[in-house]
């Protein structure tokens, strides 16, 4: 089997970073409790150099904050899409970015829940185990508006629900007890500042190197 997937589709060789890092900026990434977090975004009616160069900005924004998955209205936008570069239970790494995605409903025969860890970069410091699909199967446009279909098991499968969760308004606390979220809020209360100062050093060591 393949070891990177991009947009779905095997290749055969891939650099460390997706190569639309090059062109991105920086952006802030939101937190919990924004009101822009918690809301249904809207529909990416236009393709075009707009589209492309958030993308950019969102692939290295995640990479600079370690991340797996970044939604758009992680970095204050309010539009359905996601960037990711997530590895499966397999080890296979999957790369790309989906525009309006729509998870596709499991029958119940199908329908296996893991509890595995979970985190967020708009929960910084936060871990916890939330229960998801071990399978997923997104469909949506890419960002000329071709129509694309992602398929992913295991931890990323857990991201591509995470992502579209996001674009559907919602944070991973959502699927926590009370007493759960309380706990993730009080891990994010200490970890939130370690987490920022590295954020910031990694953005100060790109400064360096471009």
């Amino acid at each position: 089997m393949p070891s990177v997937f991009v947009q779905g589709r095997p290749v055969d060789t891939y650099p460390r970073h997706a190569p639309e890092a090059r062109q991105g900026r920086v952006r802030r990434i939101t937190e919990v409790g924004e009101e822009i977090l918690h809301k249904p975004c809207r529909d990416v009616t236009e393709f075009g150099p707009d589209l492309a160069a958030l993308i950019d900005d969102m692939f290295l924004t995640m990479y600079l904050a370690h991340g797996a998955g970044l939604a758009a209205n992680q970095v204050g936008v309010d539009l359905r899409l996601f960037v990711y570069d997530c590895p499966d239970d397999d080890g296979v790494r999957h790369v790309g970015h989906i525009v309006n995605p729509v998870l596709a409903p499991l029958p119940a025969p199908a329908r296996h829940l893991l509890d595995d860890s979970e985190g967020c970069l708009s929960v910084p410091g936060a871990v916890m185990d939330v229960p998801r699909p071990d399978v997923a199967t997104i469909q949506g446009l890419d960002k000329t508006g071709a129509p694309v279909t992602i398929e992913g098991t295991g931890y990323f499968a857990r991201c591509l629900a995470h992502e579209t969760d996001h674009v559907n308004g919602h944070v991973y606390l959502d699927r926590l007890s009370k007493r759960e979220r309380k706990e993730a809020m009080r891990q994010m209360t200490d970890g939130r500042e370690a987490v920022f100062a590295q954020r910031a050093a990694n953005e100060e060591a790109l400064k360096k190197r471009r």
